[in-house]
């Protein structure tokens, strides 16, 4: 049988309000407005042979062990509530920094989900997809159908497709990775505790361009101010983003990552170059979102 192929897209946190922390299992419930970048990792499966997986690529180093990575994680899931379930030795061509607020392992092991959705005839929206992706982790289910929608609880509750028209954006990582409970931990919140802030602006679908910026200027990150303290690189990464004219820079996730969109992709693009030559370390991207 052919190999089948996917993207693995980066997820970028255009905003990510924290609301509290909840008292029952200490977890952290968010609202997020979450967009999709052309940027992405790759992966493919190979239905003939068992099941597995290899990796390569620029950031196969930092992914990890493979026999720990969330691909195989979600495939011993879905295994695990389909029975006979097809699979197959997966090939994941790593592109996408580690522990950089933009969930590549994430929309790895969504990428899995889809491709053995795909082999085996199972809609998306399937019970066991559905399950395999939340047992796997938080980020996972919103990168089943990478495409822009609001997140929010802790990451099981997805909102309806908003078709943002593509935005031209740059994405940077400083090099340094942040794990989130870092991040979380100078948050500070108790179980229980609640984050004082304005509520997170209504985002009509179908917006791009100025009228996306405007929705989403009066949002935040409540994550970035904490992970400056683990990383201050994030500031330095912030301040050369905004020197180019972008119409907008924020924090993604939990960072270091972080983005900037501009009023065209020509302005993107000669962004990029600029920053690419001025910090030769830093992974840089251009891209769009939507």
């Amino acid at each position: 049988m052919p190999i089948l192929a996917d993207r693995a897209s980066a997820k970028v946190n255009l905003t990510l309000h924290i609301l509290g922390r909840r008292a029952d299992d200490g977890y952290h419930a968010l609202e997020s407005l979450v967009a999709f970048a052309g940027t992405a990792d790759r992966l493919t499966l190979d239905p003939d042979a068992p099941l597995g997986l290899t990796v390569s690529g620029p950031t196969a180093g930092p992914a990890g062990p493979t026999g720990d990575n969330l691909v195989l994680r979600a495939a011993r899931g879905l295994a695990g509530r389909v029975p006979e379930l097809r699979t197959g030795a997966f090939h994941l061509v790593k592109r996408l920094p580690v522990a950089a607020g933009i969930g590549g392992g994430s929309s790895d092991a969504a990428t899995a989900l889809r491709l053995l959705a795909r082999l085996n005839g199972l809609p998306l929206d399937h019970a066991a997809v559905v399950a395999a992706a939340r047992e796997t982790g938080a980020d996972v289910p919103v990168c089943l159908d990478p495409r822009a929608r609001m997140m929010r609880g802790v990451g099981e509750e997805i909102g309806p497709t908003l078709g943002l028209a593509p935005q031209p954006a740059v994405l940077i990582n400083p090099g340094v990775p942040v794990p989130t409970a870092p991040v979380f931990k100078a948050l500070g919140l108790k179980p229980g505790q609640s984050l004082d802030g304005a509520t997170h602006p209504d985002i009509a679908p179908d917006l791009g361009g100025e009228a996306l910026v405007a929705a989403i200027a009066p949002a935040r990150n409540d994550l970035e101010a904490p992970a400056l303290t683990v990383a201050p690189v994030i500031g330095a990464a912030l301040a050369a983003l905004r020197a180019q004219g972008c119409r907008l820079a924020r924090m993604s996730g939990s960072g270091a990552t972080v983005f900037a969109l501009f009023a065209d992709r020509r302005g993107a693009v000669r962004a990029a170059t600029v920053l690419r030559a001025a910090h030769p370390g830093w992974w840089v991207a251009p891209t769009f979102l939507r």
